[in-house]
């Protein structure tokens, strides 16, 4: 029955980070959703400001702190292991449902290429971010990634077993591709507004000042193989090094 239980409990919330990711690309896009990140009734500047801040900073101290090691050994006192990293993934979502619904729009203009040359492009841009996002994830096991390959195994009654050192793809030419379409999701836009760009600038931040942090877990974890990849490939562009 626990197995089950658990079984259920990682397809839960996979379904939500399924929903959450959809939804992230039309909120992003202003597209065919209910409130997008330019929709609804603007408010006093410095409040929205305010508010905004404090949902992106929730969201980046949520990551930061639930996906070091040192955290997940203490978490997985009160939460089973076969589930901690669909907790992990569940939590992200139901942040993720909150700033949807608690975005303040701050839609002043900071440029608009609506009708012009550029807008195809970034067009083209915003779709293949979120194509390299996915694309990505199933490079180095999606279903692991968001917690589905854990409750399976333990469905099976198999041990959970730690995924190999690997790259491929994209993986070949940069470190971080994931979070590099990610940064590069945020900032496609025909049109920028105020809101947009401090969701853009805060995420973007957040993001390189993980990846250090990140690094530095699997250096310890993986070694001499990690700590070669890293000198062999670029961070974040490919052919380039310092």
């Amino acid at each position: 029955m626990k197995r089950i239980l658990f079984l259920g409990y990682g397809l839960f919330a996979y379904a939500t980070f399924l929903a959450a990711f959809l939804y992230l690309i039309g909120f992003m896009g202003n597209l065919l959703v209910p409130k997008s990140i330019d929709s609804g009734v603007e408010g006093n500047l410095g409040t929205s400001l305010a508010i905004d801040f404090i949902l992106i900073l929730v969201f980046g101290l949520q990551h930061v702190v639930m996906a070091r090691p040192a955290f997940k050994e203490w978490w997985v006192r009160f939460v089973p292991r076969p589930i901690e990293r669909s907790t992990y993934v569940l939590i992200t979502n139901i942040i993720f449902f909150i700033l949807f619904w608690q975005w303040q729009p701050i839609t002043t203009v900071v440029w608009d290429t609506s009708g012009g040359v550029l807008e195809p492009t970034l067009w083209v841009l915003f779709t293949l971010a979120w194509g390299l996002i996915l694309v990505s994830s199933f490079l180095i096991n999606h279903f692991d990634l968001f917690g589905l390959r854990q409750v399976y195994l333990y469905w099976k009654g198999e041990p959970y077993t730690y995924l190999k050192f690997n790259t491929v793809g994209v993986y070949k030419y940069i470190r971080h591709p994931l979070m590099v379409g990610w940064i590069l999701a945020f900032w496609p836009t025909p049109v920028m507004t105020v809101g947009h760009l401090l969701f853009a600038v805060m995420m973007t931040a957040y993001i390189l000042i993980t990846i250090p942090l990140e690094e530095k877990d699997l250096l310890h974890f993986l070694g001499e193989d990690y700590k070669n990849y890293q000198q062999r490939t670029p961070r974040y562009i490919p052919f380039f090094r310092k």
